[in-house]
């Protein structure tokens, strides 16, 4: 199809997901080494944030093994976003989804899968984007000969790649999909490729390609079919300063066309309205090598590709947010889209910031499936107002009472704030990694609340005064007593069944010796101020301790026995009728 004409097929939006050090940018690297030999059929270009593989060139990479039978549309090629990890995925974002069209999930098949691989899938979810697994490494596994296919190496070789090959597919399926080999699979719309690989080896990257060209003809001839005259829309990737051209926007368009000189709406908290001064995308791969020739001007882009946007007043924008061709006309639908992303509540929830919209949008997300409520999500570094705002929900709910910083800083004045605010702020480049750190902060938070009911006074207890036991009636009184439930503590109030309040444990003994506390089915001693044997208490009277509302709201009804529980019940009954 002409480039000139008014619609085309633009190439599918490949991104690609995995744990650190599992491959995901040798992948890449294996991808464009691979073809290079073959830039005489086509060549690869580098796209500012991506790499655009021609299908001619995959054809002749390729060779036999691409059925030219089963193209049913002219497509052009594959565009790979080229700043590999889960933080450019959400950043390919648009409103409703994500720009990406399909996905390639990096595990290594020796390690399986891993926190970041986990984050991944979950983001993968959010944004329903379809995805192949390139299960690497296989070069590692031991004996394993280049060039062989995993069904003729050696059998020692064969079983090593099938347990760890199956335990993927396993580990997998426990999350929700239905995996397999790519050549047993008969309907891909069902089932999740899974393509043996070596990046370090180039094993397996020839079907990975024609996995990816086969999904993209048999699923989304609809999605890639695009206007070249339509004005573009695209997807802020990094907002960055460049040299002699101050802030510039690198940027994805997946729809369109943009020209220098047409007016754009550029998303930022308030939409900014420019014009486009240059448009800028890298030479030939082959010249990458060469700094002062790796840019050249271009006139216009069109879906889908990387350029890098030069235009004034750009400081503010925000990357994973989009960038439109147009005028004030869109700069409402700008500013609702990010208005979606970024808010602020009234309800009680944890405060989270995040380097990019993107970023934030899959943060909170995954935060709310945690059933973790989100007050405020914005953009930016932490800040002292995100410290007070934290601390205004401390002071309802403690356990949400704090800030969670996706690869983002904190600002000196607002960490100082924070250390003598006793506000935690969780912070890292991993979501998951976030997530852990704040379940370990509320388990040990939680800890440290037992350890305290341990030593308060007021937990629930009933005790019985034993009859022939009173060896003092008053100053302070000193008798004999079974605790029935719960535990005894000295300092607590105490209350009788008629829900008077009456007299404080001064002291306990057990066998002659002072004890801290009595538990359940035991019989000391117990010393009483301010009560009167025969006048407030009597032998065999069932008494109480006190809770007052505080008291009991102090209480974490969960790790309550469920003698306790009974006590607490009927302490209830006793104010009630009192």
């Amino acid at each position: 199809m002409s480039r000139d004409g008014a619609d085309h097929t633009r190439e599918p939006i490949i991104s690609v997901l995995g744990h650190v050090d599992h491959g995901k940018t040798t992948i890449l690297d294996s991808i464009r080494e691979s073809v290079v030999a073959s830039r005489e059929a086509g060549g690869i270009t580098q796209h500012i944030g991506a790499t655009d593989v021609p299908f001619e060139v995959i054809e002749e990479y390729c060779g036999g093994m691409l059925d030219k039978s089963r193209i049913r549309m002219p497509i052009r090629g594959l565009l790979f976003v080229d700043t590999p990890g889960h933080e450019a995925f959400t950043n390919l974002r648009r409103r409703g989804g994500s720009v990406a069209d399909l996905a390639v999930l990096v595990v290594d098949v020796n390690e399986g899968l891993k926190p970041q691989t986990e984050e991944s899938i979950e983001i993968l979810k959010q944004y329903k984007t379809p995805f192949v697994v390139a299960a690497n490494k296989v070069d590692l596994i031991h004996g394993w000969q280049d060039g062989v296919k995993p069904k003729d190496q050696l059998p020692h070789v064969q079983s090593e790649f099938n347990d760890k090959a199956y335990k993927l597919i396993g580990d997998l399926s426990m999350r929700g999909f239905d995996c397999d080999f790519f050549q047993n699979i008969k309907d891909f719309s069902k089932s999740v490729a899974v393509i043996p690989v070596s990046a370090k080896t180039g094993e397996g990257i020839k079907e990975l390609l024609l996995v990816l060209i086969g999904l993209a003809q048999t699923y989304l001839s609809e999605k890639l079919a695009v206007g070249l005259e339509s004005p573009a829309k695209g997807t802020i990737l990094e907002v960055k300063e460049t040299k002699g051209l101050g802030t510039t926007l690198d940027a994805i368009i997946y729809d369109g066309t943009i020209r220098v000189n047409d007016s754009i709406v550029v998303g930022a908290r308030e939409p900014i309205v420019t014009r486009v001064k240059a448009l800028l995308r890298p030479r030939a791969l082959d010249e990458m090598r060469d700094p002062k020739k790796q840019f050249k001007q271009v006139r216009s882009v069109y879906a889908a590709s990387g350029v890098k946007i030069v235009a004034p007043n750009l400081e503010s924008a925000m990357p994973g947010a989009p960038v439109y061709v147009g005028g004030e006309e869109l700069v409402e639908a700008v500013k609702s889209e990010i208005g979606e992303v970024e808010f602020t509540r009234d309800d009680i929830g944890v405060i989270v910031r995040a380097d990019t919209l993107g970023s934030l949008e899959a943060m909170v997300r995954i935060l709310e499936a945690a059933e973790i409520p989100v007050k405020k999500g914005s953009i930016g570094k932490v800040n002292k107002q995100d410290v007070v705002e934290a601390g205004a929900v401390s002071k309802e709910n403690l356990y949400y009472g704090l800030i969670m910083a996706f690869n983002t800083p904190v600002l000196a004045d607002a960490e100082t704030l924070a250390q003598d605010t006793n506000i935690p702020i969780i912070g890292s480049s991993i979501i998951y990694k976030i997530l852990e750190d704040y379940n370990e902060w509320v388990a040990k938070t939680k800890e440290i609340e037992r350890m305290e009911l341990a030593k308060c006074v007021a937990s629930p207890c009933k005790f019985k005064i034993l009859p022939n036991h009173t060896f003092r009636q008053s100053k302070p009184a000193i008798v004999g007593v079974e605790v029935l439930a719960g535990k005894l503590h000295s300092g607590c109030r105490l209350i009788g069944e008629d829900g008077k309040v009456m007299g404080r444990v001064r002291g306990i003994q057990s066998g002659g010796e002072n004890v801290a506390e009595a538990k359940s089915g035991e019989q000391v001693a117990v010393s009483i101020d301010d009560v009167v044997v025969g006048k407030h208490l009597s032998e065999e009277d069932v008494v109480y301790t006190f809770l007052s509302n505080q008291d009991r709201d102090k209480l974490i009804v969960d790790d309550l026995t469920d003698e306790e529980k009974d006590v607490l019940r009927e302490l209830k009954q006793i104010k009630k009728r009192r």
